[in-house]
């Protein structure tokens, strides 16, 4: 036990550093503080307000959930159903207290022990509408077979993610204000997913513990997220670190430099952190053993946990690796990002940069690559599109590992999103040209409901009377940087072994989904990824012979095009190319031989 004028240590190891900041570092952290505001991180205490009103209505919604399960479970039970109770928790960003203006609310709704998930996925949408005011619920998917089923939806235009548990051991939840789930002994009985829903709030709250400061936490980490936003490298789904993720990170920080102001911890983030060892672990705290028989992070015992490139360890019980989706390219471009944040921090930190030039946005389609992949997953129904866009999407990172173990390929770098389009369509012809990719037919400017339901009524009319066709597309860019001794890059294996991991989803229909991959140069990126002000990169004209055309003229895109055949044909017209012809540049060679699979 420390002397009892002595704080108690938090993390795994003593701290670096105890020393109070000096005048400087103040005013750093003023200027920090200063710019964040500047930024539009805060939300306004009226919005702020709202999210609590939600929530209070959440809480009113979810009690009547209980009541209506007690009731139908045990009807001759009334002293049961009157104190029939369930309890809204938050966790994420909105617990974490960094959370901003168009900022989700991760939710969770917890129950008795004789509430079940099919009773939550039964009974609550429809309670929603009913109870909510009308019209303040929109834009509602329920998602019974994600790896954590889960209700969206918008309530009074804030983003909702509403995911379920009971408590298997309490036939009725306590009453008091503070009931909290920190007790490990709360997850006896529960399945896989109930234990995954109730650790979201238990992990946010294990950090906001295991932080000396939260203040100085908050304005650290929403300085980081800021920053990782802007740099393309916060999407746990596409292989970087998510929000827990990068809290956690922040939160290690404040436990060594623990009088730190936040814009110090910002600077010892940055040095820290694009030195670190992996795959050392960060850990906020010792793994700890409980009281289930279920698996605890452990390299020593789990082959599959030796194989975390980066692995950030959550704090509660069971403790998982938080960022077991990082892939060896996507570590590379996070470690890149971590030394550029380390010099630009230090400028800033040393007097001769404002805290602005941290957070300038990343250069992903200005300047970042010559190639990009472009998945496209296309369906003719609103419906039908989010729940295959959705599949595909959570398979962009094994085609990023894929790409990874390509002889010819050094980085694959997936962007952080993915790009929502729709389009009309007035033929098969034209509805194939959308699921191939084209953006001929794409509608371009956003109309407000009113206004798209009088241009689809002009448009019928101007049509003769039939109505077009809507395609849903959403598209995906990984970035490919290649080796410098790379000759060829035939991708026809990694596209065809996609293709057939998606299409083996148990609810693919061929006749709704549709999923294309597309080999697009930088100089061919559509105008709707760059934001207003960035430069598109141009094609590059070069001076050639008469015999030979200008890259990117009609020869060379049908090249980019090729199918596998064509491919072969190619290799075989190399012998006899000319001296001259040989000489051309490696990207331009690399272009010609490029498969692209549609």
């Amino acid at each position: 036990m420390p002397p009892a004028d002595q704080p108690q240590q938090l993390g795994v190891t003593p701290p670096i550093s105890t020393s109070l900041p000096t005048e400087e570092e103040n005013r750093a952290n003023t200027a920090l503080l200063e710019e964040l505001r500047a930024q539009g991180t805060f939300e306004s205490p009226a919005d702020t307000e709202k999210r609590h009103k939600v929530l209070a209505s959440l809480q009113q919604i979810c009690d009547e959930f209980v009541r209506r399960v007690a009731a139908k479970r045990h009807p001759n039970k009334d002293a049961l159903i009157k104190a029939a109770r369930g309890k809204v928790f938050t966790y994420g960003s909105f617990r974490l207290g960094v959370y901003g203006p168009g900022s989700d609310i991760d939710t969770l709704v917890v129950a008795p022990k004789y509430v079940t998930r099919e009773d939550y996925f039964e009974i609550f949408p429809d309670l929603l509408l009913e109870m909510a005011p009308p019209g303040a619920i929109t834009d509602m998917a329920v998602v019974q077979d994600a790896f954590v089923p889960i209700i969206k939806f918008e309530y009074h235009d804030i983003s909702i993610d509403l995911i379920f548990s009971r408590i298997a051991v309490l036939q009725q939840l306590p009453s008091e204000p503070d009931f909290d789930l920190k007790d490990s002994n709360l997850l006896r009985g529960l399945d896989d997913k109930e234990l995954r829903s109730l650790n979201g709030t238990r992990v946010t709250d294990q950090i906001l513990s295991l932080v000396p400061e939260k203040t100085t936490f908050r304005l650290a980490l929403r300085a980081i997220k800021l920053w990782a936003q802007r740099r393309a490298v916060y999407a746990n789904i596409m292989g970087f670190p998510g929000g827990v993720a990068w809290a956690m990170l922040v939160a290690r920080v404040c436990q060594l430099y623990p009088k730190a102001t936040s814009s110090t911890i910002v600077g010892k983030f940055f040095n820290l952190l694009s030195q670190w060892p992996w795959p050392q672990p960060v850990l906020l705290k010792k793994v700890e053993s409980g009281p289930l028989q279920v698996r605890v992070w452990n390299p020593q015992l789990y082959k599959a946990d030796n194989f975390h490139l980066m692995p950030i360890i959550t704090p509660a019980y069971p403790s998982m690796c938080a960022t077991y989706n990082i892939t060896a390219s996507t570590k590379s471009i996070i470690v890149r990002e971590l030394m550029h944040g380390h010099e630009v921090a230090r400028q800033i930190l040393d007097g001769q940069k404002p805290w602005s030039e941290l957070f300038v946005k990343h250069s992903f389609f200005t300047s970042g690559y010559k190639y990009y992949l472009a998945i496209v997953s296309s369906s003719t129904t609103k419906e039908a599109h989010k729940k295959w866009s959705g599949l595909v999407e959570s398979k962009v990172r094994v085609m990023v590992q894929n790409l990874d173990r390509h002889e010819s390929i050094k980085v694959a770098h997936p962007f952080v999103k993915g790009f929502e389009r729709v389009h009309e369509c007035e033929s098969e012809e034209q509805i194939r040209k959308v699921q191939e990719g084209s953006l001929e037919f794409v509608i371009r400017d956003n109309k407000s409901p009113s206004d798209q339901e009088k241009h689809e009524e002009d448009e019928k009319e101007s049509n003769g009377g039939k109505e077009k066709t809507k395609v849903y597309t959403l598209t995906h860019y990984i970035g490919m940087e290649l080796q410098t001794d790379a000759k060829s890059l035939d991708l026809s294996y990694e596209v065809a072994e996609f293709k057939d991991l998606c299409v083996k989803w148990d609810k693919y229909e061929p006749d709704l989904n549709f999923l294309t991959i597309q080999h697009v140069r930088n100089f061919d990126l559509p105008d709707d990824v760059f934001d207003a002000g960035e430069a598109k990169p141009k094609r590059k004209m070069v001076k050639r012979s008469r015999n030979k055309p200008a890259e990117g003229s009609t020869a060379d895109a049908s090249a980019s095009a090729a199918t596998p055949a064509s491919t072969a044909a190619e290799a075989q017209n190399k012998k006899r190319r000319t001296t001259a012809d040989e000489a051309q540049p490696t990207a331009k060679r690399l272009q010609q031989t490029f498969v692209a699979a549609s």
